[in-house]
């Protein structure tokens, strides 16, 4: 006797884009909805996140061995927990949450709440860095292997405050249509490996091909401000953050979310 397939065989599918789009307006809705210090918190929580996957990328990059391409995809890999804690973990990330302008442009989210979600977000997302970062030096992170992580995050911030504005802008805008992207394919999948599976590739090409994502650079360069390193100022992370935030929000907002708009949602009652 032929076996009859259950009803719920489909549930193993992943959701295809038009489902997504309407799964990812909805958490939109939601997420500006979120009272505010529950958006503060989950916030603070995607800072300290993030912050993760930016120390275990600072410790994976420190006397890797390997070439230029190998340890940058290494790098990304090990970078990928900070999305994947967040995602999983349940949290409020600035950069994933300009996709909230997909609910936006559908007219059930308001511009002002659009723009307190984010502010909060960011606020939030700004402390927990921060805070991470603090916490890290005091753990002595900057001194492990007689030191050379401290060098190897040295690197890492000089480098982002030495950035010019407008090619921070750019890496900005590539960065988080990459994290948008795995935001949007975490949605797709029904279970928490083929989360993981689908965060893990987009962050890891941003982060190798050096991409610059605002709340990662919260941590990077307080982190190395804070130890003294001697180049590294207030007004250089301003330089950075600033123009990578604009280039985010470019490209989570307008390359991801308002594109998938006008192909799955717009005109579509």
């Amino acid at each position: 006797m032929a076996v009859q397939p259950s009803a719920d065989v489909n549930m193993i599918d992943d959701y295809a884009p038009p489902r997504i789009a309407a799964l990812i307006e909805g958490a939109g809705v939601k997420k500006a909805n979120l009272p505010l210090l529950q958006t503060l918190t989950l916030g603070l929580l995607a800072g300290a996140f993030i912050s993760f996957g930016a120390m275990f990328y600072t410790l994976v990059m420190t006397n890797h061995g390997l070439g230029f391409g190998p340890s940058r995809l290494l790098g990304g890999a090990a970078f990928s927990l900070g999305l994947i804690l967040v995602v999983i973990g349940g949290s409020e990330l600035f950069t994933g949450n300009n996709l909230i302008v997909m609910a936006w442009a559908e007219g059930k989210v308001s511009m002002t709440r659009l723009l307190r979600n984010w502010g909060l977000v960011y606020v939030g997302n700004f402390v927990g860095a921060v805070a991470t970062a603090y916490i890290a030096l005091m753990a002595g992170l900057l001194d492990l292997d007689g030191g050379a992580v401290g060098k190897t995050a040295a690197s890492i911030a000089l480098g982002k405050v030495n950035i010019p504005f407008a090619e921070a802008f750019f890496r900005g805008v590539l960065c988080n249509a990459l994290v948008c992207m795995a935001v949007w394919l975490s949605f797709a999948a029904r279970n928490v490996t083929g989360k993981v599976l689908v965060i893990i590739f987009p962050i890891t090409a941003f982060v190798a091909l050096g991409f610059e994502h605002s709340i990662a650079n919260m941590y990077f360069i307080p982190l190395a401000f804070m130890a003294g390193i001697e180049g590294v100022s207030v007004s250089g992370f301003l330089g950075n953050v600033v123009p990578v935030t604009l280039g985010n929000i470019v490209g989570g907002g307008v390359f991801v979310a308002l594109v998938y708009w006008v192909i799955y949602l717009r005109n579509t009652d």
